[in-house]
């Protein structure tokens, strides 16, 4: 598991919206062979999706041949009510790019029979071949999508009552009022996320610090059903400073220290394939930002 630190929501938004850009790019994605991405709702991610719709409009990212999925739904709210998740998705990320609607999987949360929904959705994502990257947020208990504290680690895809925490968490988005906010969701499992080959989970703020160190520092605990990301082989964690509050100092000095180190690594690597190039006229200058780095190396593997 990797932990990234930067320094406040903005940034971790642009580094996890480019993160999801290059995996998309990378994997080069047909339709036949489409990109299958797993999507959170929330305040965490809408940061990400306003700056994937900027990569979109930029013309470095496209959505035509990804397939997404949805963590979850709220049952019971119409598919077109302002707070459901679908409007959600379609108002910060889906009606921006040029996905397509035979491609967008959410839940329905006024199934007639919402077993059996929850059953198609996980049969959909197996069809597929299973999900390449899952994004996800946390609640303050350590949550990820629906799976409240006690949730099995092995979950799928199911109906679930919300702790009251949640509950009063999503208040905000129904005018304060806890009696309009819905006291069940349908939802994807602990184990439907780690089944994804990537895991990156965002967490920022103060108010989500415990949970972190939680994750972190912690064993797994279906208490706090993010930190089964430490299970992962391929997890990842971008957080900023305030959520790193309750972190010891010589955690977040270590992570970033990886990251530091790894950084250099790519430098080199980039200066090595500068060098090598006669047709570049390039002076063999180094590049200062990883993400830059990662982003020349990965257009001239593609080139």
């Amino acid at each position: 598991m990797r932990l990234i630190v930067r320094q406040d929501y903005d940034e971790v938004s642009s580094y996890s919206a480019y993160y999801v850009k290059e995996r998309i790019n990378q994997f080069e994605p047909t339709k036949e062979r489409p990109f299958v991405l797993g999507l959170p709702t929330g305040s965490s991610p809408i940061g990400v999706y306003h700056k994937l719709v900027e990569f979109y409009a930029a013309g470095e990212v496209s959505f035509e041949h990804v397939v997404t999925f949805n963590m979850d739904e709220y049952v019971g709210l119409p598919r077109n009510h302002p707070q459901s998740y679908r409007t959600f998705m379609w108002n910060h990320l889906f009606k921006h790019v040029d996905i397509k609607l035979e491609n967008v999987h959410i839940l329905d949360g006024n199934a007639e029979n919402l077993d059996e929904e929850c059953r198609k959705f996980e049969a959909e994502i197996a069809k597929l071949g299973g999900i390449e990257l899952f994004l996800g947020g946390i609640g303050p208990d350590g949550h990820i999508a629906f799976n409240e504290p006690g949730s099995s680690l092995t979950s799928r895809t199911r109906v679930k009552t919300l702790a009251y925490e949640t509950i009063m968490a999503n208040a905000r988005f129904f005018g304060g009022d806890v009696s309009r906010v819905p006291k069940l969701a349908l939802t994807v499992g602990v184990a439907t996320v780690m089944d994804a080959r990537e895991v990156v989970i965002v967490i920022t703020g103060a108010h989500k610090s415990l949970a972190l160190a939680k994750c972190i520092e912690e064993g797994v605990n279906h208490m706090w059903t993010v930190s089964s990301i430490q299970m992962h082989p391929k997890g990842l964690i971008v957080c900023d400073e305030d959520a790193t509050l309750e972190l010891h100092v010589k955690t977040v000095k270590y992570f970033k220290s990886i990251e530091h180190t790894a950084k250099r690594r790519r430098r080199l690597m980039l200066q090595s394939l500068l060098n090598n190039d006669d047709d570049d006229g390039s002076n063999g200058s180094t590049l200062s930002s990883s993400d830059e780095t990662e982003d020349i190396v990965s257009k001239r593997k593609r080139a």
